[in-house]
């Protein structure tokens, strides 16, 4: 697959799109592969970086459901997730949505996962780092321009 194209994040939509991925993403936990597929989402919302949503038939990770939820305005109810991999567990390190929004229901059951919690995450061969602040989630990859809101001082834009 070829190198990902330049995209500015401030060029993303709001309210946001959610696209098909065409890159592999790979996500490891202790050395070992968490989830694996060429089947994901993303969503794309203005000044943030995408997040990456993953079929659940593609996690191998071990995944506890936790008590508590939070919602967004555009997707909805977001439960959360223990990950764990060979005795290696990253706390509430995943979130899903049971039942999506309209416009959102194909994400349902699918996983999201916080860089900052795996040991790596990969769109194609690009390592990513967790979207500033890690509150959203989003995978910064390297093709990514613009002004990426999650840092302290970025919250009201």
């Amino acid at each position: 697959m070829p190198d990902l194209a330049p995209e500015n994040v401030q060029d993303y939509p709001r309210p946001p799109a959610l696209e098909p991925v065409r890159q592999q993403l790979r996500i490891v936990l202790n050395g070992k592969i968490a989830a694996e597929t060429t089947r994901a989402f993303r969503v794309l919302e203005t000044h943030h970086a995408p997040t990456y949503y993953i079929p659940p038939e593609d996690v191998t990770a071990a995944l506890t459901p936790l008590p508590g939820t939070t919602f967004c305005e555009w997707k909805g109810r977001a439960a959360y997730f223990d990950v764990q991999i060979d005795g290696k567990m990253a706390p509430r390190a995943a979130w899903s949505y049971a039942a999506p929004t309209r416009d959102f229901t194909a994400l349902a059951g699918y996983l999201s996962f916080y860089a900052s919690a795996m040991d790596a995450c990969f769109v194609g061969e690009d390592r990513v780092i967790a979207q500033p602040g890690d509150f959203y989630g989003g995978w910064v990859t390297a093709n990514l321009q613009g002004r990426i809101k999650g840092a302290p001082g970025t919250e009201h834009w």
